[in-house]
């Protein structure tokens, strides 16, 4: 018989009931997706995911005040009086380049 060890772990309750909730619909324990978890540690030498800190990023209007985002709105109406414009490609190139999408 395999010898286990416990792990003791905090998480906000929200979280650890979004996450049975879908365990368990995958039919899988917290005990066993946690295991998976250690499991890929140990063969990936790390963590299975990347962890970085995103720098730079699209703005989110939700993020915004009403009057962050009349700022934007207003300094991108000025861009473009004054010819400050790119074409669709160039933007889309931009966002690829900046954000991977």
């Amino acid at each position: 018989m395999t010898r286990t060890s416990n792990v003791f772990a905090r998480v906000e309750p929200e979280t650890k009931k979004q996450a049975e909730k879908i365990l368990e619909q995958l039919g899988i324990s917290m005990s066993a997706a946690v295991g998976m978890f250690l499991k890929q540690i140990v063969i990936q030498e790390g963590l299975p995911f990347e962890v970085k800190l995103q720098t730079k990023r699209p703005l989110s209007m939700s993020e915004l005040t009403q009057e962050q985002f009349d700022m934007e709105i207003q300094k991108g109406y000025d861009d473009m009086i004054n010819g400050r414009v790119h074409s669709v490609e160039e933007v889309e190139e931009e966002m690829k380049r900046l954000y991977g999408i």
